[in-house]
């Protein structure tokens, strides 16, 4: 028996690798206790998805349980011990908003429990490959030094800059800027899962992700922006846009791509390997951009307003730069694009909103 465990396992990667990774025949255990409630109120539950995966999938085990509880996940992995041949850690708190209300909590969900979940690999499975969900808020605010230009629906980095025809890359700083407090418990633990790579010689990969999404994200107004803006404006509620005219860029890349990434990496993994991966080039859009579109699909206008207040740490402009990725992994390749991202969303939504 070959096991993977999956931190997160009701949430938007949580959910697609345990179903990625079950079709490829492994038995997988996810690890969720449904803080995202906690953090996000009802809207931001995942009890439907956790439910979903316990009654389609015959191979899933469901545990309730904290990362941050180093016994209780400790027992667990010594339970399977060298059976685990993948770990996929995709639990967090995602917020920039919400990690300033609870440092303490932030802190200790996004960084405690990743050593947890690191430790307990180095002690029972040694041998399995780790992979870490990070984000592209490691590097703080440095994207918005960049050279940005004002366009009449989204900013766009100035096409003399190296960045501009691919995407931000890896040799971005990741100091000397604000990361707000959620980006630093991050890089705590985006280092952590290096070190582990390269101090133990764990299998580990880190990817920096854009937006992640889907039509499994359960969106709520502080996280899973796509998700909550199709779920705006399909049920009428109105939706405020933090700062920058509503033309801030996003890349985003569906969690099912995001996963197939994770395959291709489990099957031939690294130590301490870093990526930034999203939907580059291939896949973005700024807000008002998604807003048009999003009532095209719909034929429903959204209610937004527009907040001169950005958020700490946010983003004007982010395009992922996947080159790194793609030329370790050069098998790896999009099925989806933006488009496509957000007809599944709507078409999403608009089932859950009928059935609820």
């Amino acid at each position: 028996m070959s096991v993977a465990i999956v931190t997160g396992s009701g949430g938007l990667v949580g959910s697609e690798t345990v179903r990625f990774f079950h079709a490829t025949g492994l038995t997988v255990i996810g690890i969720d206790n449904n803080l995202r409630e906690y953090f996000f109120g009802t809207e931001g539950s995942t009890i439907w998805n956790s439910n979903r995966l316990k009654n389609e999938l015959p191979n899933f085990t469901h545990k309730h349980l904290d990362i941050r509880d180093q016994e209780s996940v400790f027992r667990l992995f010594q339970k399977y011990g060298q059976d685990i041949v993948l770990v996929v850690h995709a639990a967090a708190q995602p917020s920039h908003d919400w990690a300033a209300r609870e440092p303490f909590t932030d802190f200790s969900v996004n960084a405690n429990g990743t050593l947890v979940m690191l430790e307990a690999t180095r002690q029972f499975c040694p041998d399995a490959a780790f992979i870490f969900t990070s984000t592209n808020k490691v590097y703080g605010d440095a994207p918005n030094s960049l050279p940005l230009v004002e366009h009449k629906t989204r900013w766009e980095l100035d096409a003399s800059h190296p960045f501009a025809e691919h995407g931000i890359d890896e040799s971005l700083t990741i100091d000397q800027s604000k990361h707000s407090v959620f980006g630093a418990s991050k890089v705590a633990a985006d280092l952590m899962v290096q070190e582990y790579g390269r101090y133990f010689g764990l299998k580990t990969g880190v990817f920096r992700g854009g937006c992640l999404t889907g039509p499994a994200h359960s969106g709520a107004e502080l996280h899973g922006f796509l998700a909550y803006l199709v779920k705006c404006a399909v049920t009428g509620k109105p939706y405020t846009i933090f700062g920058y005219k509503g033309k801030q860029v996003r890349d985003n890349i569906h969690a099912y791509d995001l996963v197939n990434a994770f395959w291709h990496f489990f099957r031939a993994p690294r130590a301490g390997a870093v990526y930034n991966i999203g939907g580059s080039r291939h896949s973005n859009c700024s807000m008002l951009e998604a807003i048009n579109y999003i009532a095209e699909l719909t034929g429903r206008e959204l209610n937004f307003t527009l907040s001169d207040e950005a958020r700490f740490g946010d983003h004007i402009w982010w395009i992922s730069d996947v080159r790194r990725f793609q030329r370790d992994y050069p098998g790896w390749s999009y099925r989806y694009d933006q488009r496509s991202i957000i007809r599944e969303i709507v078409t999403a939504v608009q089932e859950r909103v009928v059935t609820s």
